[in-house]
């Protein structure tokens, strides 16, 4: 399908990349990772066109139809919902418009024995042929189904996309992407945009497309979901294996062990020869020997072990002075942008020292409330911050106000103060910016790398509440999670807004679940939460708002659903017990005779961790519920 042989790519005399070679085939899905500036979304732009390489040749087979979801979506101001879909058919409107305008010119012509007359009746019979054979009869409905099937309503189809938030705009895009029929698709961090639900609902539609895949993310789980191969750029060279992420890290690992004990017995044996070339050396007769063993000696290819990229930021929050207990209250808050209401009478209480999940679709209002904490819009309603709150904000947005005709150095400097103007070079530094770096114009840094400056200038302001909306857009793995490692252990209050699953696990006890103008509170993880939202019973498994829990069940132990997860907790239990007893007796088995185990032995042993792991994860969430019915 495509074949790229030694691609390289020069800034300045400075390589990118050097001699990159690979082949994409019908069934190859890639991850193709890498730290920020690696040239991730460089090479995503030479296949699909956009951009020229220095030296190399990139093949493809003819006909091949490409898709390619940039970073950034630039839509055309003025679409609706519906003609921005429509525009996935070029060739269709092309031949639609070439229809439309030879019938308007023969409503006008009476010479209807002309020759002329009777090319245009032949034409717009060809045109009209052509458009039936590509599907100009139904295209618009299946443009419309798809649409629909991502969750945009009827009455939405018609409404500007400039009225849609980044995720809903990014649906658009897949839309289009879809009704194209691609044979490769060019993903470039296709899920900074998205919801949890949309993740799961693109992983599925991955999962089920036939064509080739290379797909750039810094989401792990959706990486080993969704892909069978995975390349990394490293070095300005390529790591290429067919393994999902996880699996690939793993085999990495093991590659590297493996070439660290070669090298250390090649060291022995080329010890060792040296050792009798000086010995030879010293005796006439042996002087033919030690020629022949130098020659030897020069013909060992020596053994390198991969590289590896170990050079990441440095996090650690700073703590500021300790606020009351309650530090955010939240009244009757209302927000509307125009005649679109997103929140409606939201109550909430925020106390020192809670980490909070908001999760919810697209557009419900996760990012509009978060502004309102922060002072950030206008709101019906009240929302105040307790005694003492100082507010850190990172924005969904926060790499886009930076100035680009600022220095690094000029714009860290520009958030210092006076107790640590002086240091700002050691904060740059933590965040990978050192040297000649902290002179780069931000104009010129990458997405992950502005990221990495405005977490920086975060970093140089006092805060003890934590307001961060999507932090991981565009940072890379690694430093995605150093960011984690630094949240989970920040002593103050922390309210995240992100769609990253694996991101968000460990991080907050409660979770703020956003819909339909209104937030309601779970207690317990993102784990916890996505396993009970998938359950017929939702809504009784969230945590009423203050309003709501004014009504209550007079006896709720006399309840159909808490006799349901009376039972639910025990059938995990018997289950839990059970597989801890077979997981004890395999112990034993691996513990007396390993050497005689079979793969598929081990590969029952792990599902069994697997398992048992998974039902205590349910069991802690039904034991929650029931002691929330019992309360």
């Amino acid at each position: 399908m495509l074949n790229a042989h030694k691609l390289s790519l020069f800034f300045g005399g400075t390589p990118l990349f050097e001699d990159l070679s690979f082949r994409l085939g019908a069934g190859d899905r890639v991850g193709l990772i890498g730290k920020n500036g690696a040239g991730k979304s460089t090479l995503l732009k030479i296949i699909a066109g956009d951009l020229a390489v220095d030296s190399g040749q990139l093949a493809t087979e003819k006909a091949i139809q490409l898709g390619f979801l940039r970073q950034d979506i630039d839509f055309v101001v003025g679409r609706t919902v519906r003609q921005e879909a429509r525009s996935a058919f070029p060739k269709l409107l092309s031949l639609e418009k070439s229809i439309a305008q030879i019938n308007q010119e023969l409503t006008t012509r009476t010479d209807y024995e002309s020759e002329d007359y009777n090319d245009l009746l032949h034409k717009v019979s060809e045109y009209s042929e052509q458009f039936q054979q590509l599907g100009g009869y139904t295209f618009e409905g299946e443009a419309e189904k798809i649409l629909l099937g991502l969750g945009f309503k009827t009455a939405d189809l018609d409404q500007q996309t400039s009225s849609f938030s980044g995720g809903w705009r990014m649906r658009i895009e897949l839309a289009k992407l879809l009704l194209q029929d691609n044979d490769l698709l060019l993903l470039d961090e296709p899920t900074n945009h998205l919801d949890i639900e949309s993740i799961l609902w693109f992983e599925g539609f991955l999962k089920k497309f036939k064509g080739g895949l290379l797909l750039v993310s810094h989401d792990k789980m959706f990486l080993d979901n969704v892909t069978n191969r995975t390349m990394e750029i490293s070095g300005q060279g390529l790591y290429d294996f067919k393994k999902p992420y996880s699996q690939f890290l793993v085999l990495r690992d093991e590659i590297r062990t493996q070439q660290r004990a070669t090298q250390k017995n090649q060291a022995k044996v080329i010890a060792r020869t040296e050792q009798l070339i000086d010995r030879f050396r010293a005796k006439a007769s042996k002087a033919s020997m030690a020629q022949s063993l130098v020659k030897r000696l020069d013909k060992i290819e020596r053994i390198e072990v991969d590289a590896e990229e170990t050079q990441t930021m440095k996090l650690r929050f700073p703590t500021a002075i300790r606020p009351g207990k309650v530090v955010i209250n939240v009244e009757n808050l209302s927000k509307s942008y125009g005649v679109k209401e997103v929140l409606k009478h939201v109550n909430m209480t925020v106390e020192r020292g809670d980490k909070i999940a908001f999760v919810g679709q697209n557009g419900q209002g996760k990012s509009t409330l978060a502004k309102a904490i922060v002072r950030e819009l206008d709101y019906n309603g009240t929302c105040s911050l307790g005694h003492n709150v100082l507010l850190g904000y990172f924005a969904q947005n926060q790499a886009d106000h930076l100035n680009g005709s600022e220095t690094v150095l000029e714009a860290a400097i520009a958030s210092s103060n006076e107790t640590n103007r002086s240091k700002v070079r050691d904060y740059l530094g933590a965040f990978l910016f050192r040297g000649e770096a902290v002179d780069k114009k931000v104009r010129v840094l990458s997405g992950g790398e502005r990221n990495r400056l405005a977490l920086c200038k975060l970093m140089l302001q006092p805060f003890n509440v934590l307001v961060m909306d999507e932090p991981t857009n565009h940072l890379d793995i690694q430093s995605k999670n150093v960011l984690k490692e630094a949240l989970a252990a920040y002593e103050g209050t922390l309210i995240l807004v992100s769609h990253d699953r694996e991101f968000l696990q460990g991080l907050a006890d409660k979770v703020y679940a956003f819909s339909d103008k209104q937030v309601k509170v779970f207690l317990g993880d993102i784990d916890q939460y996505l396993a009970h939202k998938g359950s017929a019973s939702l809504d009784t498994l969230a945590q009423p708002t203050r309003e709501e829990t004014k009504t209550k069940i007079s006896d709720p132990k006399q309840s159909k659903a808490y006799r349901q997860l009376k039972n639910k907790v025990s059938s995990i239990e018997r289950k839990i017990s059970s597989l801890e007893a077979d997981i004890k007796e395999k112990d034993v088995l691996i513990a007396t005779v390993y050497n005689t185990l079979t793969p598929a032995f081990f590969n029952d042993y792990n599902n069994a961790k697997d398992a048992l792991s998974e039902n205590i994860n349910t069991w802690e969430a039904a034991l929650l519920d029931l002691e929330t019915y019992e309360n």
